[in-house]
């Protein structure tokens, strides 16, 4: 079970000291949400910021791109440091050619769905991504409830991927309303990676929450 702690929920006076404090605490990746005020209200960071974070940290960066235009992203993202970037199956664009340039360029590739999409949307891509991540809330906005609605749509993947593992050898990425208890839910379900924010940033101890989370306390 890989922690990906969402740095949208840390304090961004101080953003280098908190990548420290999750290494130290047991963090296997950094997500990092970018958001670009169209395929979502908010806006987030982009690329600058990354690049200043990568020297930073050992972690994995894992860049989930809730943009309209993830392709005119993707190099910027790259050059800053990102070792895996995800991209919605509900924006425009080539996904195909999207995942082909992470490829070219060693970077590990991820395509994510809404709470309303189904897993047949991205049916196609299973086989060339290395994670599969499932919102379990509405993408856009840290601190809202886990839906666990949605729980079904991990038990299908992690089938899936169990029946035919020639075929595929996509991660389970989990994102939205993770805290102790929707964890265990999303373990049980089938996940491989929990995305924690509010959860993690809120408790003195990231270490003990990361240790939760994981399902180690």
């Amino acid at each position: 079970m890989l922690i990906a702690p969402s740095i949208l929920s840390a304090d961004f006076s101080r953003l280098g000291e908190e990548l420290a404090a999750l290494e130290s605490a047991g963090a296997d990746w950094v997500h990092i949400d970018v958001m670009d005020g169209h395929f979502v209200p908010n806006l987030t960071i982009g690329p600058p910021v990354v690049a200043k974070l990568r020297p930073r940290t050992t972690l994995q960066f894992d860049a989930h791109l809730m943009v309209d235009n993830p392709e005119s992203m993707l190099e910027e993202f790259i050059k800053a440091g990102a070792n895996l970037i995800t991209v919605h199956q509900e924006v425009s664009g080539d996904l195909g050619t999207m995942f082909e340039t992470l490829a070219s360029n060693n970077v590990k590739s991820g395509i994510s769905i809404k709470p309303e999409t189904p897993v047949e949307a991205i049916q196609q891509w299973l086989g060339t991504v290395d994670v599969v991540l499932v919102m379990t809330v509405s993408p856009g906005a840290s601190g809202q409830a886990f839906m666990p609605g949605v729980l079904p749509k991990i038990e299908a993947l992690k089938a899936m991927r169990d029946e035919d593992p020639n075929t595929y050898h996509f991660l389970i990425e989990v994102d939205g309303g993770i805290n102790a208890s929707t964890a265990v839910q999303a373990r049980d379900a089938g996940a491989d990676v929990l995305v924690s924010g509010s959860y993690v940033f809120k408790e003195a101890d990231y270490g003990q929450a990361i240790a939760t989370l994981r399902g180690d306390r």
